[in-house]
């Protein structure tokens, strides 16, 4: 290592945080409106967590199968490039530390995996199978060792690669894949319900932080294992990581907002700095590292006071924290100190030159942070303006409008449950009813609402082709009656839009009338000029009709969104083969804007009513295609618009217009993944 003064000395300097006169305060400040504008600010951040767990919670209701999303994502971040990981795990397998913890479970039932890590580096196992009896694919997965049975983590990683998704490929302990614009990560994983003896020195060390009951959380959800070993293990392909993700993200959770924050910049200053211009090989630091590094500096009460005007400080302890790491080679994991996460990587030249590098941003203070496009701006305002007055109140950072944005847009994207038969539906809608009568997080109650009405929209369909085809007059009828209540029963609970699943109920049954008295009222809401579409509103007029009023009031009264369609359910004939299209690329469901869906409805059913007013609303289907800016249709949705358009065009007996939609359908970015349908049409 290159001769430098004493760290300890050269990182204790004062003026580290200042730049010119400005004091750090102010400054910090600054940044910290920046970061919320950036990042988010608290109220965003908790409704971002509230709706994933409400959804996480409803997906592990049924089955012996559980999931546990992880990842920046969970945490509450919305970078560009942040990412939601998905643990899968079977509950009738459980592993265990020493055969005394046997005593709680029934070996008859449930699978029990013993861990040995007396040859494993710390924070790694084996992983042995005691009664060598197991389900196919832990047994496909089994090695003999030492004459006992275990599985071996780079198997069971092979054998799980492509179960999520037939495009996957290994990617460290995951499956990694892509699911329409968005990468995905999946760790099949098994679970223990007891605490690791390894970590237990960590609950010794919680004076301070985090507190006594997130502790107890942690401790009493224990941890679970992941399939990759340690490079420098004695048993690399068989040794299983102890995976602490769960305590993380509550760890993350109890986080105030400052310290979110510089976990925050953290992120940023890794990614716009650190590793700016690295290749991928060559980027030695990662977001894990930085997380650590806030754990660590928090529970070591190195700030006394984690607030908006200390935020630089805060970042400044932490960047020294990590330099000290990288200096000494050793980074401590949080739970597990014993495992130092550089060893395999951080070593020898490539130490050195990392060291290098860092010391050199460390020597211009602060001001290193003016190199950070996402950051720099902040500070600059203040350097240009010393007298400014910075206010961190969170009411001044984002208006009604703008935070409703962004969570409704949240309700939708995480509204992801894909009930297709009615047994699931009605076991979510029991578990609905179930959560209402407990206590809930204010926009849990918003989410879980939205949540039923997709499950009563999907219901009814169900419940309709259940029946449809039976021949028995009187279970068509029920069918039809429950069908009809449960859509108009979502209606008034759900987006505006979710009008139009009536619309397609009633033309799908040939009551082509009334699907077009409900798209008449449709249209009417939609035109209202304070409705929020597509992330889209006129903040002045939102404000003027809705604000103040509850959410759940504003989601049926003034959001839109597009209308997601399951694969597995059919909804109306004339998409029936994009469906089966997207299904047999991997898709769940069909997106489309609504108003393409109005004018597709109102086409489909003036055709038996009023042909003049089929030809006008084809005419509107047109012009709305071919000349909207992304206002009412998104640049992802425009393969399945124009899909629409030639499906109509078609049926209109327009067959080269038809066409030329099927070609531009082909052009667009595949994200309904419909090109064999395309294909197919044009073909016919």
């Amino acid at each position: 290592m290159t001769k430098i003064r004493k760290i300890s000395e050269v990182m204790d300097s004062d003026n580290a945080t200042q730049i010119g006169e400005i004091p750090v305060q102010k400054m910090s400040e600054s940044v910290y409106v920046g970061m919320c504008h950036k990042i988010g600010t608290p109220q965003q951040v908790t409704a971002r967590r509230d709706i994933v767990d409400i959804e996480e919670l409803l997906e592990n209701q049924h089955g012996v199968g559980r999931i546990m999303w992880s990842g920046s994502m969970r945490e509450g971040f919305r970078f560009h490039d942040s990412d939601m990981d998905t643990m899968i795990w079977s509950t009738n397998i459980r592993v265990i530390w020493d055969f005394s913890q046997s005593e709680f479970y029934n070996t008859h039932r449930q699978v029990l995996i013993l861990c040995d890590s007396s040859e494993s580096p710390a924070g790694f196992t084996l992983l042995w199978l005691p009664l060598e009896r197991a389900g196919r694919l832990v047994l496909s997965s089994c090695v003999r060792m030492n004459g006992g049975l275990y599985i071996s983590s780079s198997k069971y990683r092979d054998n799980t690669c492509t179960s999520f998704s037939p495009d996957s490929r290994v990617h460290g302990p995951c499956s990694s894949g892509t699911d329409g614009p968005l990468d995905h990560d999946v760790a099949y994983c098994f679970v223990s319900d007891f605490w690791p003896p390894s970590a237990a020195s960590w609950i010794n060390r919680c004076h301070s932080w985090p507190l006594p009951h997130v502790v107890n959380d942690i401790v009493r959800n224990g941890c679970h294992f992941v399939a990759i070993g340690h490079k420098l293990g004695n048993h690399e392909d068989k040794e299983w990581r102890i995976s602490f993700s769960q305590a993380e993200y509550k760890l993350v959770y109890s986080m105030n907002h400052t310290q979110f924050l510089t976990y925050g910049m953290l992120k940023l200053f890794l990614k716009e700095i650190i590793n700016n211009g690295l290749r991928d090989e060559d980027k030695l630091l990662c977001s894990y590292h930085m997380k650590t590094a806030v754990f660590w500096a928090i529970q070591q009460n190195t700030l006394p006071h984690w607030c908006p005007q200390n935020l630089l400080v805060g970042f400044w302890v932490c960047f020294k924290l990590l330099l000290k790491w990288v200096y000494e080679g050793i980074s401590p994991n949080f739970f597990i100190p014993e495992n130092n996460m550089f060893l395999s990587k951080i070593h020898g030249q490539a130490q050195t030159s990392l060291f290098r590098r860092l010391y050199g941003l460390y020597e211009k203070g602060i001001a290193l942070l003016l190199h950070s496009p996402s950051i720099r701006s902040s500070i600059i305002d203040v350097l240009c303006n010393p007298r400014l007055t910075v206010c961190t109140d969170e009411h001044t950072l984002i208006s009604e409008a703008e935070f409703d944005v962004e969570l409704f847009g949240e309700i939708y994207s995480n509204d992801a449950l894909h009930p297709s038969d009615l047994q699931r539906c009605m076991k979510n809608l029991h578990t609905v009813e179930h959560l209402i009568g407990s206590p809930l997080i204010q926009y849990q109650v918003v989410s879980l609402q939205k949540h039923t009405a997709s499950i009563l929209q999907r219901t009814a369909f169900i419940l309709h082709n259940m029946h449809a085809n039976t021949g028995v007059n009187k279970q068509v009828y029920i069918a039809d009656k429950m069908s009809c209540h449960m859509l108009k029963l979502a209606a008034k609970f759900g987006f505006v839009s979710d009008m139009l699943y009536i619309a397609m109920y009633y033309y799908k049954t040939l009551r082509y009338r009334e699907a077009l008295s409900v798209i008449e009222v449709t249209k009417v809401k939609l035109a209202q000029p304070y409705l929020m579409s597509l992330g889209y509103v006129d903040k002045e007029r939102y404000t003027e009709a809705v604000g103040g009023q509850s959410w759940s009031t504003k989601i049926r009264l003034a959001v839109a969104m597009n209308i997601k369609l399951e694969n597995e359910i059919c909804y109306i004939c004339e998409l029936l083969l994009e469906q089966q299209s997207s299904r047999q690329n991997i898709g769940s469901s069909l997106f489309i804007p609504p108003f393409v869906l109005l004018h597709m409805l109102e086409f489909l059913s003036s055709r038996h009513v009023n042909t003049m007013r089929a030809q006008t609303s084809l005419d509107d289907l047109q012009v709305l295609v071919h000349h909207d800016q992304g206002l009412y249709i998104s640049d992802e949705l425009r393969d399945i618009s124009w899909e629409i358009l030639g499906i109509c065009q078609q049926m209109a007996g327009d067959l080269q217009a038809a066409l030329y939609s099927y070609q531009q359908s082909l052009r667009q970015f595949p994200f309904n993944r419909i090109q064999t349908a395309t294909i197919q049409r044009i073909h016919e």
